[in-house]
Formats: structure tokens, C-alpha cells, sequence
């Protein structure tokens, strides 16, 4: 069995994070989704995350399988959401953002552990609200979030570059513990 752990990034992983932010997006395009294609997420958003200690790699046997930004705030693209609601709109949330599995560690379910871990490190920190976003096309996403548990609540809309209005379209999943 491998030994497989979260820890927060480190300036040093950036190289590495953004080389599984790249795949993803290859990995979307492909797949047809508008999401993550004009430049977003960005060596910048990512070296800010690393900074506000928000940005978390999952380890496999020493090596980087994976990224994710854990945000324990409110989230202004989270203040409006349509076709549903929010089931806990008062308590403190986490969302899980720019999460990607490196292409290296494909097929080993690893998107569960590593959301599985997140929200733990949560849990831990008294956080009992999740929340979670995707594109509609973005089927893998979608089953990575439902088999961890969330609930589809509605859409929202994400302060993303975009070629039109809609493609900042996002499916909105919550769980509540």
C-alpha cells in the first residue's frame, strides 16, 4: 500500500502544481468544457493561495498526485444561487477549489481521498458545512462530489474569464455533517 497524506503547499510544489493544473485543463478541453480554458487558474492564483497557506497537495510515496484549494470563507460566488438553495445558509463553510489529480495517478481514485482528507482538516477546525462547484460538462467532477457525499443544490455563477456569461455557469453541491 502506498503511503498517501495531505499537507499544505509549499512555494517549491508550485512547479509541480501547475503541471497538474495543466493536465486538467488539457483534460477539459478535451472533454468539450469551457471551464479552465482562458487562462484560469493561473500561476498567480495559485502562488496566492500557497501563500494564504489555503493550498493543500495530496502526497503519494513523497511524490505530488495532486492539488486542491481548501477556503474556509464566504464565498462571493456562492451569495446567489438559482434553480435551488443553499440547506445551510448560516454556519461557516469550506469549499474545495482548483482541485486536480496529476495524469501520473489516474485511475486510482485518489479525488476521493484527497476530498475525503480535506474535509476532515475541516472537520477538525469545527466546520461542518462543504461546498463544492462545477461546469455542467464537467461529468468527473460531478461523480467526485456526489460520491463524497454532496448534494446538488442549483447554479451559481463564478468571477472566472469566460467567453460568454454562460460558461460561468456552475453546478452547486453542499454536505452537511
Amino acid at each position: 500500500m502506498s503511503s498517501i497524506y495531505i499537507k499544505r503547499a509549499q512555494i517549491t510544489d508550485l512547479n509541480e502544481i501547475m503541471n497538474i493544473i495543466s493536465q486538467a485543463q488539457a483534460m477539459l478541453k478535451a472533454d468539450g468544457s469551457p471551464q479552465w480554458q482562458n487562462g484560469y487558474p493561473d500561476t498567480a492564483t495559485l502562488k496566492n493561495d500557497i501563500m494564504a497557506q489555503q493550498c493543500w497537495v495530496l502526497m503519494v510515496d513523497n511524490k505530488v498526485a495532486g492539488t486542491a484549494t481548501l477556503i474556509v470563507a464566504d464565498d462571493p460566488n456562492y451569495r446567489e444561487i438559482t434553480d435551488g438553495q443553499w440547506e445551510n445558509n448560516t454556519d461557516p463553510y469550506a469549499t474545495i477549489h482548483r482541485i486536480a489529480i496529476s495524469g501520473d495517478f489516474a485511475g486510482q481514485h485518489l479525488g476521493k481521498i484527497f476530498v475525503s482528507n480535506l474535509i476532515s482538516q475541516s472537520y477538525q477546525n469545527g466546520i461542518r458545512n462543504f461546498r463544492i462547484d462545477t461546469h455542467k460538462l464537467n461529468k468527473r467532477m460531478q461523480h467526485l462530489a456526489t460520491s463524497a457525499g454532496y448534494v446538488h443544490r442549483g447554479k451559481i455563477y463564478v468571477s472566472e474569464p469566460a467567453v460568454n456569461h454562460e460558461d460561468n455557469a456552475r453546478l452547486a453541491f453542499e454536505l452537511n455533517l
